[in-house]
């Protein structure tokens, strides 16, 4: 293979891995909107939506219930709150972190309509958010 055909593919192979380590970098880094608390994550969700209920899943293990706070403001949803950094052993070394800590914070942009919250529960590492459709 000449290396004009090896190209388009090195090109689509570089696109693919910047475009993965740009949402790694919004999932993890993202700063605050607006807000002078400093940086922030944004947890993972999936969005389903029924005739009269949107459902949201947020996966947040690790988090207290308290420490979660949810307002819709509009035409979106903002989950806010902290995981804290466990304590470690007296003597502990970090020798790797790879799930997030700190403050978190997900915006989701809601269909047209207005919503309110009709369930929330977090159980078992996963926020679940029912929202009604108000007609």
């Amino acid at each position: 293979m000449s290396s004009r055909e090896r190209a388009p593919t090195m090109w689509a192979d570089a696109l693919q891995l910047l475009q993965e380590a740009d949402r790694l970098h919004r999932q993890f880094f993202q700063l605050g909107a607006g807000r002078p608390s400093g940086p922030c994550w944004e947890p993972p969700v999936d969005v389903l939506e029924t005739e009269r209920t949107l459902l949201i899943l947020v996966a947040l293990p690790g988090v207290v219930p308290d420490q979660v706070q949810i307002i819709v403001d509009g035409g979106a949803l903002l989950i806010v709150g902290e995981r804290a950094i466990p304590a470690p052993s007296s003597g502990a070394v970090i020798r790797r972190l790879e799930i997030p800590y700190g403050r978190f914070e997900r915006r989701i942009d809601l269909p047209a309509g207005r919503f309110e919250i009709d369930q929330r529960e977090l159980e078992h590492g996963c926020l679940r958010l029912t929202l009604r459709k108000l007609l």
